[in-house]
C-alpha cells in the first residue's frame, strides 16, 4: 500500500500526487521546503521548522495559503494517515502553476504538498566509526546572490558539490566560500573541536542556521562545553581534534578524515560522542505529539 500525500488540502495516494508541468517549483526551483523528523511519536522541533519555512517564504515574497496552525495540522494529518511514529517529513511550498516565463505574478496560487515517509542517510555503524569527506572546488553561493537562510527548492549548487563527492566515492562534501573559508556541507552544517572548544562557522558568512546545528549549540551550553561561532579555514579543519556534521536527516555524525588528512586520532571524539548521546536522548522526550492517547 502506497503512501498518502498531502496535496493542496487533500490526502491522495502517491500515484495521484501530481503537480502541473507549469509549476514554477519544477520549472525554476521557485519555492521553499523543510525536512522534519519524528521520533517515537513526537515531531522534533516542529515549531522551529515552521518558523523557518514561513521566514523563507516571506523572503522570496511567497504567500503560503495556510497559516502556521493550519500547516501544523496538515503535517500531523499526513503523518497520522501513514501510521508513522518515526518519520522523515518533507514539507514543500512552490510558487504554483504559471506560464513558461519567470514572472511569479503569473502564478495565482502556491502549491503545498507534504510527504511523510522514512529516511536512512548513513549506515548506523558510521556514527561510531566516522565519515571520510572532502572539500570540493564548487563554492557555496554568496550571501549577496542567494541568502542561504532561504531554504529554497533550488539546490543545484549543493548538487554539483555532491556530484564531486560521488566522483571520489565519499558520502559528503564540504563547501567553501570564495575566500576559502569553510562554510557547510551539501546537506549538513559542520563543527570542529580544538583544545576543548566547539566551533562552527557563523551564519553571516553564508551558512544555513540549521535546526540541528542550533540544537547542538544549546546542548553544548547545558553540557558546559565552550561553543563559539568563528570563521575557520581548511588548515584549522585539518588540524582539528574532532569534527562532526549536523542535519535533520544526518542528526550528528562524526568525521574522521578530510581530504586524506586524519582528524584527531582517527576516531569519533569525546565531545562529539557526548553531544550525539545528548541529542538522541532529547529526541526521545521532546516534540509535538502525533497521536492522542489511544489513536494509533
Amino acid at each position: 500500500m502506497g503512501l498518502k500525500i498531502y496535496l493542496d488540502g487533500k490526502l491522495v495516494g502517491e500515484e495521484e500526487a501530481k503537480i502541473s508541468v507549469f509549476d514554477h517549483g519544477l520549472l525554476y526551483g521557485d519555492g521553499v521546503f523543510e525536512g522534519i523528523r519524528a521520533y517515537n511519536g513526537l515531531i522534533f522541533k516542529l515549531e522551529e521548522h515552521l518558523d523557518r519555512l514561513y521566514n523563507s517564504a516571506r523572503a522570496i515574497m511567497l504567500k503560503i495559503p495556510l497559516d502556521k496552525k493550519e500547516m501544523k495540522e496538515a503535517v500531523l494529518m499526513t503523518v497520522r494517515a501513514n501510521k508513522l511514529a518515526n518519520a522523515y517529513i518533507r514539507l514543500v511550498v512552490t510558487r504554483g502553476k504559471g506560464d513558461l516565463g519567470l514572472d511569479p505574478r503569473k502564478c495565482p496560487r502556491p502549491t503545498v504538498f507534504i510527504i511523510a515517509s522514512t529516511i536512512k542517510l548513513y549506515p548506523r555503524e558510521l556514527y561510531y566509526k566516522g565519515l571520510e569527506v572532502i572539500t570540493v572546488p564548487t563554492n557555496r553561493n554568496t550571501v549577496s546572490a542567494i541568502d542561504p537562510q532561504i531554504k529554497s527548492l533550488n539546490y543545484l549548487n549543493n548538487i554539483l558539490a555532491k556530484i564531486e563527492a560521488n566522483l571520489v566515492e565519499v558520502p559528503e562534501a564540504i563547501m567553501l566560500n570564495k575566500d576559502g573559508y569553510v562554510l557547510e556541507c551539501t546537506g549538513d552544517n559542520i563543527f570542529i573541536v580544538r583544545n576543548g572548544v566547539l566551533i562552527t562557522p557563523p551564519t553571516y558568512l553564508g551558512v544555513l542556521a540549521g535546526i540541528t546545528r542550533n540544537t547542538v549549540l544549546e546542548l553544548a551550553g547545558k553540557l558546559k562545553i565552550d561553543a563559539r561561532e568563528e570563521v575557520f579555514s581548511r588548515y584549522s579543519l585539518y588540524n582539528a581534534d574532532e569534527c562532526f556534521l549536523t542535519g535533520t536527516a544526518a542528526e550528528i555524525i562524526p568525521v574522521v578524515r578530510v581530504d586524506g588528512r586524519v582528524i584527531g586520532d582517527g576516531r569519533p571524539g569525546r565531545i562529539s560522542l557526548r553531544l550525539m548521546k545528548a541529542f538522541w536522548k532529547l529526541t526521545k522526550k521532546e516534540g509535538t505529539p502525533i497521536y492522542k492517547r489511544g489513536m494509533m
